[in-house]
């Protein structure tokens, strides 16, 4: 029985390891891949590898959904662009969407969820009442929930489309307000791409460290396998173009995320061997250790574990939100509304 992802990782990595799992080691690995949502990208990775029978289908699927996932992400980035065309604001997509909407290599197989945009934080208002005109309607009615998102986080509280059931985060930032890190909206919004749509997308060196900065400055590392693929192929396909790794530290200084670069890029490497500066990634630390087994915390059934280890990162995921005084009083106002 294959006891953590690390399977997972060579089968994306070398697609070639496959050939020598056992019939209980393919159950596994699909398994692990459906759970970290990568499923798709392995397939597509996979593609060219003699797999056994009773595992084509499963690949065949896979393939299906995420092309069916890509077409929805683009109707739904499209319905956001007639919504807040009036306005004439510059609208730019985030995470999945925008690699499908700018045909890069992180789409290929990706499973996308929710539609993100960001926005300047100046428009917030106009956006959020021409996206309730269209048919978007709130998913937290809570009042503490919708002032803290309001106050203190990166996005507006999130929608759902009441036909649709589709759900779409309105960003003003990439990290939220109380982070450590204060990333230059600004700068990201001035840089950004324009699609033949009208819509936009991240500059490289931006779309890179909002992939960082989401995996390593803000959440606990649930899922981290596939943010970190997705690292993995815009490293591969920007760091092409002449002039990328400079802009890329240029920015992380910008966005005060030069250590969360460092970071990314040793796990990257270490993980999927990605090709990287080295004199990017700092000094290999202690604690890189810890994120890898956290990176890997799945058993043969795609079930967590490594509990004690989860549970430091997800403390750490509140801790890197607010201060501690911040972060008590929160603490405590969810749990007197949840008793």
């Amino acid at each position: 029985m294959i006891r953590n992802a690390r399977h997972l990782v060579d089968a994306l990595r070398e697609p070639e390891t496959v050939l020598s799992l056992s019939g209980r080691d393919w159950t596994d690995l699909m398994s692990i891949a459906r759970a970290e949502s990568l499923l798709g990208s392995l397939a597509h990775r996979l593609s060219n590898i003699a797999v056994p029978q009773e595992v084509k289908p499963i690949l065949k699927d896979a393939i299906q959904a995420t092309d069916f996932a890509r077409l929805q992400a683009l109707w739904e980035a499209d319905c956001a662009r007639r919504a807040l065309a009036p306005l004439k604001c510059k609208t730019v997509l985030m995470k999945g969407t925008a690699y499908v909407a700018a045909d890069l290599d992180a789409a290929i197989g990706r499973n996308i969820g929710d539609l993100d945009i960001m926005v300047a934080h100046d428009r917030l208002s106009v956006v959020e009442t021409a996206l309730l005109d269209a048919g978007w309607e709130w998913v937290k009615p809570d009042p503490y929930d919708d002032q803290y998102y309001r106050d203190y986080m990166h996005e507006l509280p999130p929608l759902i489309h009441r036909e649709r059931d589709r759900m779409i985060d309105v960003h003003h930032t990439i990290l939220p307000l109380t982070a450590g890190p204060t990333p230059n909206a600004t700068a990201i919004l001035d840089a950004a791409v324009r699609l033949d749509s009208g819509l936009y997308v991240m500059a490289p060196p931006d779309m890179l460290l909002h992939s960082i900065a989401h995996l390593f400055a803000d959440g606990d590392l649930a899922g981290g396998l596939r943010n970190l693929w997705d690292i993995d192929q815009l490293i591969r396909q920007f760091s092409s173009n002449e002039g990328f790794w400079t802009d890329l530290r240029s920015r992380a200084k910008t966005h005060q995320l030069e250590p969360h670069l460092a970071r990314a890029l040793r796990l990257a490497t270490r993980l999927y061997d990605t090709p990287v500066r080295k004199n990017y990634t700092g000094q290999t630390r202690l604690t890189d250790h810890f994120y890898v087994r956290r990176l890997l915390a799945r058993d043969g059934w795609g079930r967590e574990k490594y509990k004690l280890t989860r549970l430091a990162f997800y403390i750490r995921s509140h801790w890197l939100r607010m201060p501690p005084l911040m972060l008590a009083r929160h603490l405590w106002t969810k749990w007197r509304k949840g008793n």
